[in-house]
């Protein structure tokens, strides 16, 4: 064997000592994967409950959800000008006339992200909801509830209670029920209509 042969060896043993050194410290492709998954859903993932969320009302003051500790819940995303909007309105206005002395809140999440049918500013959507549909729950901030700007609030929502064919927010008025300890229990589709789950919501209120 001549002195390239010999050099040429030589490279190959200290690369491969050099290899079998230093892979363990790298990490597999899979481990990356997973690492940047986990950052991406760290924010609803550290969460306990949907009183570790401060989002915003109508007029973009900052609300703490713990306000409603010991509340039984009804969190839907909302829209003006949506086919579903006044049966959902009328209905949600009913539960809530009904029950909201016995521990119901219903939270309104405007949400634009649905053929447009949010549009307005949030004053347009205040004035919309009390003038035409008479809604005396409270109603917050226009939010994202899918994409890469999802409000924390429905990160951690979806990542609670999925939905039929992935956990994205389908259409206006999906509906999220959460007992009084905060925890999510229940989804319900878009054309569930609100007095459908009138007795889930009675069954919250009468537990401890």
């Amino acid at each position: 064997m001549n002195l390239s042969n010999w050099v040429s060896l030589g490279f190959l043993v200290i690369a491969v000592f050099l290899f079998y050194t230093y892979q363990s410290d790298l990490p597999s492709f899979s481990t990356v994967i997973n690492m940047a998954a986990q950052q991406e859903d760290s924010s609803s993932s550290s969460s306990s409950s949907i009183y570790d969320f401060t989002v915003k009302d109508i007029k973009g003051s900052d609300v703490s959800l713990s306000e409603y500790k010991g509340k039984v819940l009804l969190i839907v995303n909302v829209a003006s000008k949506c086919g579903l909007t006044q049966a959902n309105y009328k209905e949600l206005n009913v539960l809530y006339q009904k029950y909201k002395d016995q521990g119901l809140e219903i939270l309104a999440f405007p949400c634009n992200q649905f053929a447009g049918q949010e549009p307005g500013s949030n004053e347009q959507i205040q004035e919309t909801v009390c003038t035409i549909f008479k809604a005396e729950f409270p109603v917050f901030d226009k939010v994202d509830v899918n994409g890469k700007n999802t409000a924390p609030l429905y990160k951690f929502l979806k990542a609670e209670k999925g939905g039929f064919l992935g956990d994205g927010i389908k259409w206006n008025f999906t509906k999220f029920l959460v007992n009084k300890q905060g925890k999510v229990v229940e989804r319900y589709s878009p054309t569930t209509s609100p007095l459908k789950i009138e007795k889930d919501i009675t069954n919250l209120l009468e537990s401890s």
